[in-house]
């Protein structure tokens, strides 16, 4: 009997572009383009460039894009610096379902792959959708337990996605991708241990990922063997990473193919924890078109699943009062001031110059919360919130599904509008129509220099036809 590892090779190697319906071919073209606008708005505020950087060190030329960097490189180089950007303001899309942000590792990876291989737009794009549904049913397998142990499925499962793309656009036959696949569970790697002290070492999980996803596939591509049963095995990925021993995984990989994950994955609405925009959103509904001051306010109460107080809201002292621009990005007591005082969450919420703001440290510090049993939240992120005015009033609102979710979702051209909103940080307006026209219309892309010609031309005096390759 095949198992995981070999029926999803098989998958991958054999899945076709005309196999995949058109509103899932839609959705991801829709999240790289989303993922690479939050890259390129990463690089203009210089958040997570130190991936970047690196490859001055140790990055060998190649023929892939990294984002602003001026020479071509290794595409796992270019993938790790494009994952490191693309996570940096926590504003790239979530599958609900499994709790991992995809489209960071499987599309960041697969485009470095692809334009190395200098595969069509129509390559990319199998490959990426191959991808997306792998890492969504692991994660979905034991959607919650990685958290819980500590772990981050973006990083545990996200490598194995973005090997199985990687491993299809290098043409790798199914036993050779599953060796790939094996190789990739050495690689599975990132601990939630920054949430302790505010370290923005998160963004460094998607970029190793990414990176260890091209080791491996290229690793076995030589003759390096992996384990065939990675996945399920007495001491493969689920029992080291989620404690479960003897999981079937035949549920999570029988209708790979006829089931399609990838229209499930919600964008962001704010650039911050994903699990706390249910309550967020609350909040703006229940203040309407308000903004409020400080004084007017007694009390903000929100609501959220259990699961998620400890990411979000524990410990109360420093989510009160956080520490760090991106501990801030995981404080539902700072984000939900941010939303009451200033009307929105967005990329200037999360500055240096906003953490000292002694208003919303003092509104901060009036937010409680109660747990509730949401049944949506096994697929989303509901929240919800209750403001009590120093007038006497209460106005509440209940989000159980928030915006960007599919039950909720952002219409396309509202992604078009956050992608250019983050990409306009960082090119101009005819570089960022050039992008969006080439990511929209991969499918018909004989190459991809429309969508990596823009990435490579971001510093000063680097034009895409002198970069080197």
């Amino acid at each position: 009997m095949p198992t995981a590892a070999e029926r999803i090779a098989d998958f991958t190697r054999t899945l076709t572009l005309a196999a995949i319906p058109a509103e899932v071919r839609l959705a991801a073209r829709l999240h790289l383009l989303d993922t690479l606008g939050c890259g390129l708005a990463a690089h203009a505020l210089g958040i997570a460039t130190e991936g970047r950087a690196l490859l001055d060190e140790i990055g060998a030329p190649g023929a892939a894009t990294a984002i602003g960097h001026p020479r071509r490189v290794h595409p796992a180089g270019a993938a790790f610096a494009n994952a490191m950007l693309g996570h940096g303001l926590d504003f790239d899309d979530t599958h609900g379902d499994s709790i991992c942000h995809v489209s960071v590792v499987v599309g960041l990876t697969a485009l470095a792959v692809a334009e190395a291989r200098r595969a069509t737009g129509a390559a990319l794009l199998a490959a990426v959708v191959a991808g997306n549904e792998v890492v969504t049913r692991l994660g979905m397998a034991a959607s919650g337990t990685f958290h819980a142990r500590g772990f981050h499925p973006t990083a545990v499962c996200g490598i194995f996605g973005a090997a199985a793309a990687a491993a299809r656009l290098q043409g790798l036959d199914g036993p050779t991708t599953t060796s790939a696949l094996g190789i990739a569970g050495s690689m599975a790697s990132g601990l939630l241990a920054f949430l302790e002290d505010g370290s923005a070492t998160k963004p460094i999980h998607a970029g190793w990922a990414a990176h260890g996803a091209v080791i491996a596939t290229q690793l076995a591509a030589r003759g390096a063997a992996g384990p065939r049963s990675v996945l399920e095995a007495r001491f493969g990925l689920f029992h080291a990473f989620a404690g479960h021993d003897g999981i079937d995984l035949g549920p999570a990989v029988e209708d790979l193919g006829t089931r399609w994950e990838t229209r499930r994955i919600a964008y962001k609405a704010y650039p911050a924890c994903h699990m706390m925009h249910g309550a967020l959103a609350a909040l703006a509904e229940a203040a309407g078109d308000r903004t409020l001051a400080p004084e007017e306010i007694a009390e903000v109460v929100v609501r959220v699943p259990k699961s998620v107080v400890p990411i979000i809201l524990e410990p109360a002292a420093t989510k009160v009062a956080p520490r760090t621009t991106y501990e801030a990005k995981f404080s539902l007591p700072y984000s939900a001031a941010a939303m009451l005082l200033r009307g929105a969450v967005e990329l200037a919420t999360y500055s240096p110059a906003a953490l000292g703001d002694p208003d919303l440290g003092a509104v901060a510090r009036r937010v409680r919360y109660e747990t509730h049993e949401y049944p949506t939240a096994a697929r989303a992120f509901p929240g919800g919130a209750r403001l009590h005015l120093r007038d006497g009033g209460v106005l509440e609102a209940e989000c159980p599904y928030q915006k960007g979710a599919p039950e909720n979702p952002l219409t396309p051209e509202e992604v078009r509008r956050k992608f250019r909103g983050n990409a306009a940080l960082a090119l101009s307006a005819p570089a960022i129509e050039a992008l969006e026209t080439g990511v929209l219309g991969l499918e018909e892309a004989a190459d991809l220099s429309a969508v990596c010609a823009p990435l490579g031309a971001l510093w000063p005096g680097v034009s895409p036809d002198s970069r080197s390759s």
